[in-house]
């Protein structure tokens, strides 16, 4: 089965993937240092328009559903990111995620946890990212562990 993302080409050898539809490392690490410094637009370009966002107790539709929900919660939690492992192919990309999420202010009913301000909670999750023209198109996130 061939990947859904990826684009084909008829060469001399039959039909080969082109890299053009996937994501390297270095655009990957790009989306993770612009949502850590809260730059929506920069973050919010690597969206499909109709991405779908899976989280484990929420599900977000389209880019602008993303924006909007990121808005929210980055007004009252410092989120920061760190990528522990990231594999990429064709389909997309998986990471090992290490988030914090840091109390600007109480948040009893925060997604992750009740939150106090000042305080943090750490966690490790995995992130599947399905591409679609270069963009994500598709990403599930499931916890790991609290840490």
């Amino acid at each position: 089965m061939l990947p859904e993302a990826a684009a084909l080409r008829r060469g001399a050898e039959g039909y080969f993937l082109t890299t053009e539809d996937v994501m390297d490392k270095s655009q990957f690490h790009d989306y993770i240092d612009s949502f850590n410094r809260n730059d929506f637009e920069g973050f919010s370009k690597y969206y499909a328009d109709d991405v779908l966002l899976e989280l484990p107790n929420k599900q977000l539709h389209g880019r602008q559903a993303i924006v909007d929900f990121y808005r929210v919660v980055k007004a009252r939690v410092r989120e920061t990111l760190q990528i522990n492992q990231l594999v990429c192919d064709a389909d997309g990309l998986a990471a090992e995620v290490a988030t914090e999420f840091h109390g600007l202010e109480d948040w009893p009913e925060f997604i992750a946890g009740p939150l106090r301000k000042g305080e943090s909670i750490r966690i490790i999750s995995f992130v599947m990212y399905r591409m679609r023209n270069g963009k994500f198109a598709h990403i599930r996130s499931a916890r790991f562990r609290r840490l």
